[in-house]
């Protein structure tokens, strides 16, 4: 009988199995698909490949800094419960993923999971994947990954729990780098986006269609309260900068000191280093966003 695409969809959806191996389980069961969950199950196939559809709502942040200090992976691995995430088998597998990722710089998810792992048998990530599903008994997936190379500086924070984590580009020289004090504000950074999940490290950065609808509900808002049409801007505009100074991370108050913001650690630092410093760009994953 003739094998049907959407067949072996469905076969796929149930099993995770690949395209020809849930063929082959429709064709030999004449296209019943819960006999060929069933054969593949019994041939192992569906094994780990099963666990692929179960929800993935806990895991954890890791992170890697190599080729000192210039180059760094922040990455989110999901999982099924938070004892599994808490396990050193777990985080060593998070570890290996974020190695990998700095080692061979992947574009994107489908290319990361279609690389070699030599330090795994030559193991595809995508197949390292399944395997330790299958050791694991739980679902495993890579969510998300991001990869920063720079000349200057790169940090990383993961608060305590592996729920969040923080990877930071710093532009600053090899002699300012070295230094403690570099060093200390570097992690001071780090944890500021951290607490406070600025959206963009300076205002022109940020999106301007985003811009563009706060200030039109601002506008609202103020307009519905009633007041004169000739005051509306100066009050929208008042709002506006409000709004910088909770989004942007160089008008933030410094969560350790908020008699000052960013832009005047910034100042204070390079006064103090003799050198310039400053912070080019951040990636804040947490957990599930």
């Amino acid at each position: 009988m003739e094998i049907t695409a959407q067949q072996v969809k469905e076969l796929r959806e149930k099993t995770g199995a690949g395209m020809m191996d849930c063929k082959k389980a429709l064709a030999e069961t004449q296209g019943d698909v819960e006999k060929a969950v069933h054969l593949l199950r019994e041939k192992g196939i569906a094994k780990a490949a099963s666990k692929e559809g179960r929800a993935t709502s806990e895991g954890t942040i890791a992170s890697v800094i190599t080729s000192g200090d210039k180059l760094g992976v922040l990455v989110e691995i999901n999982c099924e419960t938070d004892f599994v995430a808490r396990t050193d088998k777990f985080k060593q597998f998070a570890s290996d993923i974020a190695t990998h990722i700095a080692a061979k710089g992947p574009k994107d998810l489908d290319d990361l999971n279609n690389q070699t792992m030599p330090a795994h048998d030559n193991k595809t990530v995508s197949d390292y994947v399944k395997s330790f599903i299958g050791s694991l008994g739980e679902n495993t997936q890579i969510r998300r990954f991001t990869r920063m190379e720079t000349p200057g500086y790169l940090t990383t924070y993961i608060h305590p729990g592996d729920k969040l984590g923080v990877l930071v580009e710093l532009d600053a020289s090899n002699g300012a780098a070295a230094k403690p004090q570099f060093k200390q504000f570097a992690r001071d950074i780090a944890m500021q986006i951290a607490a406070t999940s600025p959206q963009a490290v300076r205002r022109e950065e940020l999106n301007q269609e985003l811009l563009a609808s706060e200030r039109d509900i601002y506008r609202k808002q103020v307009l519905n309260e009633g007041k004169p049409e000739k005051i509306v801007d100066k009050i929208v505009d008042g709002k506006m900068e409000k709004y910088f100074t909770e989004v942007v991370l160089m008008e933030q108050l410094f969560v350790k000191d908020n008699d000052k913001t960013i832009a005047d650690l910034v100042k204070e630092t390079v006064a103090a280093l003799g050198e310039n410093v400053a912070i080019k760009r951040f990636a804040r994953f947490r957990l599930g966003e």
